[in-house]
């Protein structure tokens, strides 16, 4: 299904009385140093609220306000200080548009107020929080209606090209929430391959299989070893290929998509395998900049790597003990059935780097210890350079979905060391998993430049900086800030 986000229309005029009354769902946004004045369409309603509520006209800056007026539209109110982080406005105009959007409008007018300097910020914010909660993420009630946003109206600047950047982001953002929330029943790994297959068609990507049969002849004993377990022969690695005549960068993105994950014979009791239909969420992260930077036209090469599978436990699930070989000769003692997601990592980031990227990327709902670390606010990051560890927290701060390094020392590799096997492939201590699952890890990616992602953001209750579902699509809009900073 194509993403369709609400159309825009833009006007470079202030917002008018008349546009005003027109309205009937109204965002109004001030830079912090811009105040309505008398000409400015509902400036004594706003008075007359902020008295109401023994507020100052700076408390906008903190919480936005809202209020119905005269003819019964809905006027809602926020101010951006320049001052704050990208995060923190993201999250300030979220809240705003939040008052509007739980009215289900099919369309919203926003103004922006400000000079002319700040016109630009604050309509892009705007904008791009409109397009990516206005959108309805699939739901299966009986009573079920598309209730998206169709139409947004923007006074008081116009971009040229409608915003098509961000436009771009928010379509990537929405394509990896919308394949996140499916149901395990509707996503399995073939008919996530269907859904593949079809972007692929619509947006020019060259698209490559590798399905179990080909992948055991290959020799990808840790992929087929959680593979096995699955009824369905339907587990694969999807290679999609986005090729830009100008592009001197090559990047590959890998990500994790276990489309669910019973924990193998280390069965999940019911509290930990619920919302285990999301464990796929880093291939749709993957797949979700792979659209974002094709729709964007950036000069960079993307291989996209999508590891599609299922854990879980049958007679031939893998199990403890066993000692399998990775797809570039490395052994591994199986110690943990649940540690699956590095199993199926190791050998889509071996296939991935035999091309020697420039830079490897590889996205996952990884580990429970980096969730203990960060919550789900932040997400966790290991880079193979300083140098690339700062681009990582720069794209954070840039695109508001921020990131923290962690350490990936050497000394952590004594954890891992069997007396069967290469390396084991986790402990059952649990200390510091997060930073064992990326030492593994490394050891597949043949010395190339590589971030590891590990998402303990996807999903934050209530929302998280410019998205208002739990699913955030968290990782979509970092790395297309980081991918900025790569083709420079």
């Amino acid at each position: 299904m194509p993403i369709i986000l609400a159309k825009l229309e833009q006007h470079t005029t202030p917002l008018s009385a008349a546009a005003a009354k027109r309205a009937n769902h109204l965002l109004i946004v001030l830079a912090k140093a811009a105040k309505p004045d008398a000409q400015t369409p509902h400036t004594s309603l706003l008075n007359t609220v902020l008295t109401r509520r023994k507020k100052k006209f700076a408390d906008l800056a903190k919480s936005p306000l809202s209020a119905d007026t005269g003819n019964g539209a809905l006027v809602a109110w926020v101010m951006i200080d320049d001052a704050q982080s990208t995060f923190e406005k993201h999250t300030a105009m979220r809240k705003a548009l939040a008052l509007l959007l739980a009215e289900e409008p099919q369309q919203i007018d926003i103004a922006v107020l400000g000079d002319a300097k700040a016109h630009l910020a604050l309509a892009e914010l705007a904008v791009y929080t409109a397009w990516v909660n206005g959108i309805t993420l699939p739901e299966r009630k009986k009573d079920n209606k598309n209730k998206s946003l169709r139409n947004i109206v923007l006074h008081g600047y116009a971009d040229k090209s409608g915003f098509a950047a961000l436009r771009a982001q928010a379509e990537g953002n929405v394509l990896c929430r919308e394949l996140t929330v499916l149901p395990p029943n509707e996503l399995t790994p073939g008919t996530y391959r269907e859904r593949v297959k079809a972007l692929a068609k619509q947006h020019g990507w060259t698209r490559e299989e590798y399905d179990f049969k080909r992948l055991r002849k290959m020799g990808a004993g840790a992929f087929c070893a959680v593979a096995q377990g699955s009824d369905e022969r339907d587990a694969a690695i999807v290679h999609l290929q986005y090729r830009h005549p100008e592009a001197t960068k090559t990047v590959a993105l890998v990500g994790k998509g276990i489309c669910f994950d019973t924990g193998g014979h280390n069965l999940k009791p019911a509290r930990y395998m619920q919302g285990m239909h999301e464990d796929m969420n880093g291939s749709a992260v993957a797949l979700g900049i792979l659209l974002a930077a094709t729709r964007a036209k950036l000069a960079v090469n993307i291989d996209c790597w999508m590891a599609l599978a299922q854990n879980h436990i049958s007679p031939r699930a893998y199990k403890q003990n066993e000692v399998v070989t990775a797809l570039n000769g490395t052994t591994i003692e199986i110690v943990h059935t649940d540690a699956e997601g590095r199993m199926v990592l190791s050998d889509t980031l071996a296939l991935a780097a035999r091309a020697k990227p420039d830079v490897m990327i590889d996205f996952a709902t990884l580990t429970g210890s980096m969730h203990v670390a960060l919550g789900s606010r932040y997400s966790g990051i290991f880079a193979t350079s300083e140098d690339l560890a700062r681009d990582a927290i720069a794209a954070g701060v840039q695109s508001g979905e921020r990131v923290c390094a962690f350490p990936m020392d050497d000394d952590y590799d004594s954890a891992l060391d069997s007396s069967v096997a290469d390396v084991k492939q986790c402990t059952l201590d649990g200390e510091a998993d997060h930073i064992l699952a990326a030492r593994l890890l490394q050891r597949f990616i043949d010395k190339r430049p590589w971030i590891h992602v590990d998402l303990s953001a996807h999903s934050c209750k209530g929302g998280l900086g410019a998205v208002g579902t739990d699913t955030n699509g968290f990782g979509v809009g970092w790395c297309v800030a980081l991918l900025g900073k790569i083709i420079k």
